[in-house]
């Protein structure tokens, strides 16, 4: 558990923040992987249109079928969702490069060209992995959102409306979360004026009910992502609070600092009924780290009394960035 700790979270030192940087790269790289999986062997071959880039790029794919059979054969003559992820989002990246600040655009560098390469390597199957719509938007959608959350944790990013977003917030006081909502909103409403794929077609049906359908499945799709995402940022983020009453509490205090290498504050308080001073520690530490906190507390003093509440989030210093 503390060589994990040590690795995932440096605290300033240099050669430990080198090997962050690496590892958040290699989380960026291949986290992207089920992503690309979820829209090559579920999004497309159920011919879904979801939010964001993705959806942009896949409605620009089934429009095009057939059109350019010379230059895209592998692909039934579409433009490949790779090649329009590719070229998007090097524009959105200029823009946002020459209007933001070329900083942020570096890890999104990274997001972009790996998922470029898992998109243009992962073959589009035939059918889809998962064969009722339904269970695939959902399962298609949380493993999209998972992948997303992991890039997200790293820093990092897939580029597409994010970057928008971000171009956006630059110039006008609107939260990213409504840019990029009003963004999927309109990419997946688009899909009602698309072609219907031969599959919901052989369905039969009022062709404005399954465009309504289609509609619903991209709804579907991005609920179960959102979800996802905001359910793995929550589990990263959760973090603890330590409230630790004991006489030895120098002892304690230093285990805890030297250990767990978190820092360590000591407070001073009265006991009402003894009304003797009595000291207090105050410690902030990841939920992964209680369980080494509170063996050490155990083992110092086993009468200590321990307070433990979670925390959502606790951002600065040794946790996470701030999120302002």
């Amino acid at each position: 558990m503390l060589r994990f700790h040590r690795f995932v979270n440096p605290h300033n030192a240099p050669s430990q923040s080198r090997v962050r940087m690496v590892f958040e790269y290699l989380v960026i790289i291949f986290g992207i992987f089920p992503m690309a999986l979820m829209v090559n062997w579920v999004l497309l071959p159920h011919a879904f249109v979801g939010g964001g880039l993705t959806g942009i790029c896949s409605a620009i794919y089934y429009v095009t079928g057939g059109l350019f059979p010379s230059l895209f054969p592998e692909y039934g003559g579409a433009v490949p969702v790779w090649l329009t992820t590719f070229v998007f989002n090097a524009i959105l990246l200029l823009i946002a490069g020459l209007t933001v600040g070329w900083r942020f655009c570096i890890r999104t560098m990274v997001g972009v060209a790996a998922i470029t390469f898992w998109y243009r390597v992962i073959p589009i199957l035939p059918e889809p992995i998962i064969e009722d719509p339904w269970l695939g938007a959902i399962i298609g959608g949380f493993v999209f959102g998972l992948s997303l959350g992991a890039v997200l944790a790293a820093n990092g990013s897939s580029g597409g409306t994010d970057i928008v977003a971000m171009i956006v917030n630059h110039y006008r006081n609107i939260s990213l979360g409504n840019i990029m909502l009003a963004c999927d909103i309109v990419i997946i409403a688009s899909a009602f004026f698309l072609p219907l794929p031969e599959s919901m077609l052989a369905e039969g049906g009022n062709p404005v009910y399954l465009q309504i359908k289609r509609v619903l499945y991209g709804v579907a799709m991005t609920i179960s992502y959102t979800v996802a995402v905001d359910w793995l940022m929550a589990r990263l983020h959760r973090s603890v609070h330590f409230l630790i009453y004991s006489s030895k509490y120098d002892e304690i205090a230093t285990a805890i600092n030297t250990t767990v290498n978190r820092g360590v504050t000591v407070l001073d308080g009265t006991g009402w009924y003894s009304q003797k001073p009595v000291k207090v520690i105050s410690v902030l530490v990841r939920k992964p780290e209680s369980s080494l906190v509170f063996s050490l507390i155990h083992e110092i003093d086993p009468n200590a009394l321990v307070s433990i509440a979670d925390v959502g989030g606790v951002f600065g210093s040794g946790f996470f960035p701030s999120p302002m």
